[in-house]
């Protein structure tokens, strides 16, 4: 019997890029229409040249992630981001095959606006349609969940939230008295029934979907139901309880036919690690180039005002734990890189007088474009600490070296979001650790291009520390 879900998934695959190109193709022949055009060979060309463009992009932004299905926000940036990549392919094939020569700059440009206007609103259309529906029950499938604890709750509170996935949820079902239960489990929810009474509604048709969150040392009764279970029709659906813990971007792989799902991996596989990479050099070469001179003011400044060298190299952790050594103009008076490193803090004696402009601007970490080019070190990351701090912290906050799972960045997801400068409390430093950890779980190019978008706004408001 085909699972509901992967039937779902390959429908939902199938109709959104579907929908999507028919975007891209309606906007060019509406665009040409109006301009009193055909769609000649060359329009049909572009368009699928667009299509193809859109379609092999959208899969590296993430756009076709089902995780967008419930977030209409994140999806609108996901196409913005998508189309924007495409536009530039275009832009640069154009440029290069002097092919744009076939159409009009009006043309173009009403092109550029109008198709993710209707990429956007064919999928809020489609979006509107399907939790329609699945309202009225057309499609949806009635599912129980065997299990009242904490990952039972969490998979109701997935199935709520996300109405796409087309589930009604009948109830939760378990063996235990619920006085066994805790707070946080009864509170907001209650039993519908017995184990064998899932099993009765099951074998009736009352039930077309069976969620088993039961933790996995109960193998006896797992393997119980399961054989009551194989006397109906139901899909069966086990979600190991290793969920309830925090997972740094789970997958789930096959070790010589074993299967296994990571607990703690690197993100960054195959194309991904591929595109971010040439994300890398591409932006930061191009932000050299364009830094040479205040780069080499900036050099002069600092020569000039205080003794000691330009540079501060500072030993830090990168990837996988491994040493670096991170580039920075020099803003103090001191140079520490020993196992004991002092923090800066705002009005820091030892910040000298262009250092102080250069840490509230962060132009001080400008010479870590040398350390992007050269791979220690990423565009976006988890900025990276003193090693002398790392050995701190690590044995004070959990999972605290899991940020070193990515390469280290010059600007990260904690910095946009305020955490930023003086960690003088542990409080402080667990609250960065956390975003770090969230950027890896999340990691898309469409992320790292709005954390970098972000920066820029940022780094001007800040108070020098």
């Amino acid at each position: 019997m085909q699972s509901p879900i992967v039937h779902h998934r390959r429908c939902w695959d199938f109709i959104q890029p579907a929908l999507d190109s028919a975007g891209v193709f309606a906007s060019l022949a509406i665009v040409k229409w109006i301009a009193r055009g055909a769609i000649d060979d060359a329009a049909q060309a572009m368009g699928l040249i667009a299509v193809v463009v859109f379609l092999l992009t959208g899969q590296l932004t993430g756009l076709y992630r089902k995780s967008h299905a419930g977030s209409a926000n994140m999806e609108i940036s996901s196409i913005l981001g998508t189309w924007s990549i495409t536009v530039l392919v275009l832009a640069f094939l154009g440029f290069a095959t002097r092919y744009s020569q076939e159409f009009a700059r009006s043309v173009m440009f009403s092109w550029v606006i109008l198709a993710p206007s209707l990429i956007g609103l064919s999928r809020m259309s489609l979006r509107i349609i399907q939790e329609g529906l699945l309202r009225r029950g057309v499609g949806a499938r009635r599912i129980a969940i065997a299990g009242l604890n904490q990952l039972g709750i969490q998979m109701a509170a997935n199935v709520e939230n996300d109405p796409s996935l087309g589930f009604n949820l009948v109830g939760f079902f378990d063996d235990r008295n619920e006085v066994r239960f805790d707070a946080t489990s009864t509170q907001k929810h209650s039993l519908t029934g017995d184990l064998p009474e899932m099993v009765r509604m099951a074998r009736n048709g009352i039930i077309d979907t069976i969620f088993i969150t039961l933790p996995m040392r109960a193998e006896d009764r797992i393997r119980e139901l399961l054989d009551e279970l194989s006397d109906s029709t139901v899909s069966v659906y086990i979600v190991p309880d290793f969920f309830v813990f925090e997972l740094l971007h789970s997958r789930w792989n096959s070790m010589g036919g074993i299967p296994a799902v990571s607990v703690f991996e690197n993100p960054l596989f195959g194309v991904d690690g591929v595109m971010k990479r040439v994300t890398d050099v591409a932006i930061s070469l191009a932000a050299l180039v364009v830094s040479a001179i205040p780069m080499s003011l900036i050099a002069l400044a600092v020569k000039f005002t205080s003794p000691g060298p330009v540079f501060f190299r500072q030993k830090r952790y990168g990837l996988d734990g491994r040493e670096i050594l991170v580039w920075k103009f020099r803003s103090m008076r001191t140079c520490d890189n020993g196992p004991v490193v002092k923090q800066a803090t705002k009005n820091d004696p030892r910040v000298t007088r262009i250092g102080n402009l250069l840490r509230r601007t962060s132009l001080d970490e400008l010479p870590q474009l040398f350390n992007v080019l050269e791979g220690s070190m990423s565009l976006v990351g988890p900025r990276p600490h003193a090693s002398a701090h790392n050995e701190q912290y690590r044995s004070r906050i959990r999972g605290y070296m899991l940020r070193h799972k990515v390469k280290p960045g010059i600007t990260g997801l904690a910095q946009v979001n305020g955490c930023r400068g003086e960690t003088d409390t542990i409080e402080k430093m667990e609250q960065r650790v956390d975003w770090d950890h969230r950027y890896i779980r999340s990691w898309s190019l469409w992320l790292d291009i709005k954390i970098l978008l972000k920066t820029l706004r940022v780094v001007w408001s800040q108070e020098a520390y």
